[in-house]
């Protein structure tokens, strides 16, 4: 999984919910943004290593 499409979701969203800066949706989704376009390196690392995990278990 590429961190770009999800960054590119988020990014909507944050459009999306856009208006009132006293709006805690906002602000997660303002924020959240800010701190993981800032750490694309480290979001890929970590979409890697649970990328592995999220998979389905086979006979389980």
């Amino acid at each position: 999984m590429k961190a770009e499409p999800l960054l590119a979701t988020l990014n909507r969203l944050r459009k999306d919910a856009e208006g009132d800066p006293q709006d805690p949706e906002w602000l997660a989704l303002h924020h959240a943004f800010c701190f993981i376009s800032y750490r694309m390196a480290d979001f890929q690392r970590y979409l890697d290593e649970v990328g592995a995990s999220d998979a389905p278990d086979e006979g389980g």
